[in-house]
């Protein structure tokens, strides 16, 4: 019997990130924020009314992004604890508190923007000739004039903010804090069950009996939840589909892919493409799942388990440090101290707890170390997990430390690259040094049922499940729990064919990722991917050097992705 995941306040905290890197105590915090508030008021006395000229626009940006910096200090402060544990009062309570800040602020705030959307596009550009950190962010409000609403109506958009964000919020109050899932039981044996459980162990369970039980389990919990959760979800893309209609966009594509910089064809290419050439591959590996554990038939609930769980082995937290120290040393010593310091200086929280998030990221707010969350559960391909997330701290170490605040974040669509490629040089180096003919296959099998399943895959089939919410929204057909399962259904059976059996309750899956709520970020995995799969062979080839490539991620969002994608 799986044990019940503790609470927060039971696990060993030197596995936990150190929040106090952000700040030293909770008064330090909430002084830091008074600070803050006074800096705004100051900020709107000063230039509320006056950006008349070049300097004074570009003075502003400079003050504007002291404030910028600090508050994603502020936010972080809050929101890392709540991931860590949402159901407690605590964490809520500062949140929550944080919020409502920070919205007063949003509020004195929204008169700069506005006043640099009414500026003409020849003072724009003169101001940007004076200040190279400023260029980037002033050429993007150039674009984003286009788009602009009366000053009035941009304000009252500002002030609706805690509203219109709501949906993410609602999401995961229902999945993290109020859904609660009822042990299942197989052969006289009762195992608990969670979401955490579920993603992090039964998906992976070697006992068919016990994951496909735990399967049907879980998703009968969803059936539970399904009207809410469609309703939740209909609402965040109505509020998306309005917000392009009112600043003018074509469609509600358009309105999503503006801060990617890449138009819609590069989804469409990205996701037709994988549907048609992927598919034929994947269901040729779900077969040979099949005859390798001699099951029955191949369905939905066996799509993860290992091709040789007999082999996976355990890793301890210490273990893999000193592996991801030695597989991604090829970035060079430089590179090297950062994924030292994410071990010493606590920025990784590893263990599974009640109210924790599932699944992984990391978040660098400017000016701090990187906080990576993860769900460890001791095995080899959570080492995979640790490098991907630990290229995303990477990327933003460099991009804070070699660009302005308001430079540091590149387009959407480049986001996971830095990620997926450290995957691949950390799955490459453990082929290489594999002991024996059975590690190579088992690493090889993970790189596809880790890597290559879960960003080419998983995510590619929430995109191509996205397309067509959004096709709907922009054709004003009106979603539900119904039209969301039958999508979904439809998504995965055209994916996976007569390879996999496909049934009805899965095409609840859509309720199980919080992406949904994040515009078209599932695409850019396979994005990223494909940009990392060939990152990594350059470096693995020495076609390039690895200071190339830490290049490009010193470049933040100084560069379009196309130009970052050419090293």
């Amino acid at each position: 019997m799986k044990k019940q995941l503790p609470k927060r306040q039971e696990l060993d905290v030197k596995h936990t990130w150190d929040i106090t890197n952000l700040f030293k105590s909770e008064e330090l915090y909430l002084k830091t924020f008074e600070l803050i508030e006074n800096d705004v008021d100051l900020f709107c006395e000063k230039f509320e009314n006056k950006l008349k000229s070049n300097e004074q626009i570009n003075d502003a940006l400079t003050s504007f992004q002291d404030i910028q910096a600090s508050l994603s200090k502020i936010v972080a402060y809050s929101s890392l604890q709540m991931s860590t544990d949402s159901i407690s009062e605590d964490n809520q309570m500062r949140h929550g508190k944080a919020m409502i800040r920070i919205q007063t602020i949003s509020k004195k705030m929204a008169f700069f923007i506005n006043e640099l959307k009414e500026t003409s596009d020849e003072i724009l550009l003169e101001a940007s000739k004076l200040n190279k950190n400023n260029q980037y962010y002033l050429k993007d409000i150039i674009e984003k004039k286009k788009y602009a609403l009366t000053k009035e109506v941009e304000k009252a958009l500002v002030d609706l903010t805690p509203v219109l964000n709501a949906f993410y919020m609602n999401y995961s109050r229902f999945k993290l804090a109020d859904m609660k899932f009822t042990d299942f039981l197989v052969h006289d044996t009762t195992d608990p069950n969670s979401f955490t459980l579920f993603e992090n162990e039964y998906e992976y369970e070697e006992n068919t009996l016990v994951r496909r039980s735990a399967y049907e389990a879980f998703y009968q919990k969803l059936s539970e939840y399904q009207h809410g959760f469609a309703n939740n979800y209909q609402a965040h893309v109505m509020n998306e589909k309005i917000t392009s209609e009112l600043r003018g966009y074509q469609s509600v594509f358009d309105y999503l892919l503006q801060d990617q910089k890449v138009s819609k064809d590069f989804m469409d290419r990205q996701i037709d493409i994988i549907m048609d050439k992927l598919a034929p591959a994947m269901r040729r590996y779900a077969t040979l799942l099949k005859d390798i554990h001699g099951l029955d038939k191949m369905t939905y609930a066996d799509l993860k388990i290992a091709v040789d769980p007999k082999f996976e082995p355990r890793v301890t937290i210490d273990e893999s440090k000193a592996m991801l120290i030695e597989g991604l040393s090829v970035l060079g010593s430089e590179y090297n101290q950062i994924v030292r310091r994410a071990f010493e200086e606590r920025w990784i929280d590893f263990p599974q707890n009640q109210g924790k998030s599932t699944g992984g990221f990391c978040s660098s707010p400017y000016g701090s170390s990187s906080f990576i969350l993860i769900n460890w559960n001791g095995q080899m391909d959570e080492v995979m997990v640790l490098a991907h997330e630990i290229g995303h701290a990477g990327h933003f170490q460099y991009a804070n430390s070699n660009q302005s605040v308001l430079n540091t974040r590149p387009s959407m669509y480049f986001i996971e690259a830095p990620s997926t490629t450290n995957e691949l040089l950390m799955a490459n180096h453990l082929v290489k040094n594999a002991k024996t003919n059975r590690e190579i296959t088992w690493l090889k099998s993970v790189m596809i049922s880790r890597t290559y399943y879960h960003n080419f895959v998983t995510h590619l089939l929430e995109a191509a499940f996205q397309r067509e919410v959004y096709q709907k929204i922009d054709n004003k057909q009106p979603l539900s729990a119904h039209v969301l399962k039958n999508i979904k259904l439809g998504v995965l059976r055209k994916f996976w064919g007569d390879a996999v059996e496909i049934p009805d309750w899965a095409g609840l899956t859509w309720m199980r990722q919080p992406h949904y709520f994040m515009g078209l970020y599932p695409y850019t995995y396979s994005a990223g991917l494909t940009i990392g799969t060939k990152v990594s062979k350059m470096i693995e080839n020495k076609t390039i050097e690895p200071q190339d490539w830490i290049n490009v991620l010193k470049a933040g969002g100084t560069k379009a992705p196309l130009e970052l994608a050419h090293i």
